[in-house]
């Protein structure tokens, strides 16, 4: 496979400086008082955005986007996707996958290797929404056999695509004769269809678009040898699922390739620092207030790890509207921060706005969205209802 050049400019977004600049007009709240702290806000209008900067990416092609459910986990949002006439979706746990079905979607990738003993579990799911067209990925042979084991023993049929390690080393089974077998046990396995390859590229980190393009062109021919020793076996591929956000726009322009980003729906600080050539505006902050000033040079937020992710160890977000600030301690439900104590007058009770860093994790550690419209009026709040696994 060999990438089609570039066929024009990429919009840049705002960056996270800018962002803050812009602070009061792009993420205005007129109804702070009637949100408890600390909360995950989202505007609505900034989601609705990065949808539609998606689909612009794919210069229109919605069949080419197959959105991961895995950082907003919530009904809404994939509602608004479908609006969109985004109609294929992916996900990691069976939680999410019923969530997809609930809402009507009919093509669903569950991009995550299915054990015993939720392979009951996923029977179950497909007998609850026989309307629903579920498809699972493997790489390792055990598990073909649990699977066609139970899905033949209650007459159900299943498409199963190979996972592909093309250098994650996370799942997946590496391009060579051990795969192509796994593809061909898959296709003559009872209740069973090969139904293509899915490949997740988490290793490429490039910053620099060039670089990124180069990472992929390494991805994209491991992906064509491996369709072409299908091929040599009379092995069909129905579809490939290639990327996630950092390189799904490079990947969009390959014919018979779907993309699944997930991040770019809300993204945040970690990757509008990082990519800031995808053109997504983060969506999501986190509303905080100032519990304690216990020093002249430090505030204390209410925002904790319980409510911010861990990861990454030393930049768990952007404290938006302080200038010149360190992280100091950070515990379960405290964040206490050293200030320039001369060009700061912080108060207590103050609201601050955190820009989180890695905003999929921080967002299964909270029940609700507070949903901001574009005029700043809270409208609604949305449960997270798939981030419990089970």
């Amino acid at each position: 496979m060999v990438l089609p050049k570039h066929g024009g400019r990429v919009r840049i977004s705002l960056t996270v400086r800018e962002l803050e600049r812009h602070l009061d007009q792009t993420y205005f709240i007129r109804d702070k008082d009637e949100i408890p702290s600390p909360s995950l806000v989202v505007f609505l209008d900034l989601v609705k955005k990065n949808i539609d900067r998606a689909i612009e990416i794919v210069s229109g092609d919605v069949s080419k986007l197959r959105p991961h459910t895995k950082t907003h986990k919530t009904a809404e949002i994939i509602q608004l996707q479908l609006d969109a006439g985004i109609a294929k979706h992916k996900c990691a746990t069976l939680r999410e996958a019923r969530m997809l079905a609930e809402v009507g979607v009919s093509d669903i990738v569950i991009a995550y290797q299915i054990i015993e003993p939720n392979i009951e579990r996923l029977v179950k799911l497909m007998q609850n929404f026989p309307e629903a067209n579920f498809k699972v990925i493997v790489d390792h042979p055990t598990v073909v056999d649990q699977l066609s084991s139970a899905i033949d023993q209650n007459s159900l049929q299943l498409k199963v695509m190979i996972d592909l390690n093309v250098g994650m080393h996370r799942t997946g089974i590496e391009v060579g004769n051990a795969a192509v077998e796994l593809y061909a046990k898959i296709d003559q396995s009872k209740g069973l269809h090969a139904w293509g390859l899915h490949v997740y590229d988490g290793h490429i980190h490039d910053s620099n678009p060039m670089d990124r393009e180069k990472s992929c062109q390494v991805t994209l021919g491991l992906v064509s040898d491996f369709k072409e020793m299908l091929a040599e076996r009379g092995l069909d591929v129905p579809i490939v699922v290639l990327g996630g956000t950092p390189t799904f726009p490079i990947y969009a322009k390959i014919p018979d390739v779907e993309t699944s980003p997930g991040t770019f729906i809300f993204n945040d600080y970690g990757y509008s620092q990082k990519y800031p050539d995808l053109g997504f505006i983060p969506a999501a902050l986190l509303l905080s207030r100032v519990i304690s000033i216990p020093t002249s040079g430090t505030f204390t937020l209410d925002l904790g790890h319980k409510a911010i992710a861990a990861d990454p160890k030393d930049d768990r977000g952007k404290i938006m509207d302080v200038e010149r600030v360190e992280v100091s301690i950070h515990n379960e439900e405290h964040w206490t921060i050293k200030i320039d104590d001369k060009n700061n007058n912080i108060d207590i009770g103050e609201e601050i706005f955190v820009m989180p860093t890695h905003v999929c994790p921080t967002v299964a550690l909270h029940e609700f969205y507070y949903v901001i419209d574009a005029d700043g009026h809270l409208i609604d709040t949305w449960k997270v209802a798939a981030r419990n696994r089970n």
